[in-house]
């Protein structure tokens, strides 16, 4: 081989040795996302085991496996009103390996009543998997068992009225604020530390009223005053809605997948696809029914829609009851 060929033959190799070098991160980045997942998937929540978000969390977690045909493991971190769990989501690396099921409020609402390192554009929305309207219990022993009744009393004796809630500007507490504004009464509110606890109180008298899921009434068969929902509910169809007594009023639970915030189109695509055949499957809305939870689901956009709409509700109300910190 002549010198010259040798040096065009070798200057080529050069070449090509520095494009593929170049291009070596974009084709790992390819095969990555064309891999994924290819281990276990860890979702996040930010409430204890044994609650409605958890028991979502893992009928989820169950068709999910099958629909990515990979492990999906769930990881509770309680604490701080659900806070905790969605730090240490913003915290996490944006493979799609560390994502989370939260509920409503620890976004919606949380972020107007305490600083916290995080916002709703601290992460992408993946998609809605549950939503379940709240409704205006009464206790057995309430001075009042109809709407109108409720109505008459907070009206005439609102220094009388205890309402029971699961902690400042928590979801059931903003429901209350909602009925009452919406009423023009007041009332004086005693927080409790969840659902479970707030019941029992309803049920021994401590206090007369409170605003929680279709499930929390089921559970314990206490009256049910008023649907706090756009239409009846479907498990409750004699509960005429707060619109139809002429006080509208609107409050839900609804929880989704989120992910954080610099997570890959790719990624994201790929488990929004696993969480539609996810909520659409039998056994996830046989568990949803049981806890009179709505299996709805909603892609990324119209999720994180949904709860914009529900944030600037909530910072509303804060405000107005002159809860959270000023910022």
């Amino acid at each position: 081989m002549k010198q010259r060929e040798f040096i065009t033959l070798l200057g080529g190799a050069v070449v090509v040795w520095m494009l593929a070098d170049a291009f070596a991160p974009d084709i790992s980045r390819i095969a990555s996302a064309q891999s994924y997942p290819s281990r276990p998937i860890n979702v996040i929540v930010s409430f204890p085991p044994g609650g409605n978000t958890d028991i979502m969390a893992r009928a989820l977690q169950n068709e999910m496996s099958k629909a990515l045909s990979q492990t999906v493991v769930i990881i509770n971190k309680p604490g701080a009103a659900g806070t905790l769990g969605l730090i240490e989501l913003k915290r996490a690396a944006p493979d799609g390996y560390t994502i989370a099921l939260t509920p409503n409020n620890p976004l919606t609402a949380q972020p107007h009543a305490q600083k916290l390192p995080y916002a709703l554009d601290s992460f992408r929305y993946v998609c809605l998997t549950y939503f379940a309207p709240y409704v205006l219990i009464a206790g057995p022993q309430a001075p009042f068992k109809t709407f109108h009744e409720f109505l008459s009393f907070a009206k005439a004796k609102p220094e009388n009225l205890i309402y029971g809630h699961a902690g400042v500007a928590s979801q059931p507490h903003l429901g209350m604020l909602a009925v009452l504004k919406a009423i023009a009464a007041e009332g004086l509110g005693v927080p409790f530390t969840g659902a479970g606890p707030m019941a029992q109180a309803l049920l021994s008298g401590t206090v007369m009223a409170i605003v929680e899921t279709p499930a929390v009434a089921a559970a314990s068969n206490l009256p049910v005053l008023a649907a706090l929902s756009e239409a009846r509910i479907a498990a409750l169809p004699e509960v005429r809605t707060m619109k139809e007594f002429g006080f509208p009023a609107a409050s839900f639970t609804a929880g989704g997948l989120i992910a954080p915030a610099s997570t890959s189109a790719a990624t994201l695509a790929t488990l929004q696809k696993a969480c539609a055949d996810a909520t659409a499957r039998a056994a996830y809305k046989t568990i949803a029914a049981r806890l009179n939870v709505e299996a709805r689901y909603l892609p990324g956009d119209a999720f994180r829609a949904l709860f914009e709409a529900d944030s600037m509700e909530n910072a509303a109300a804060i405000r107005g009851a002159g809860l959270g910190t000023k910022k």
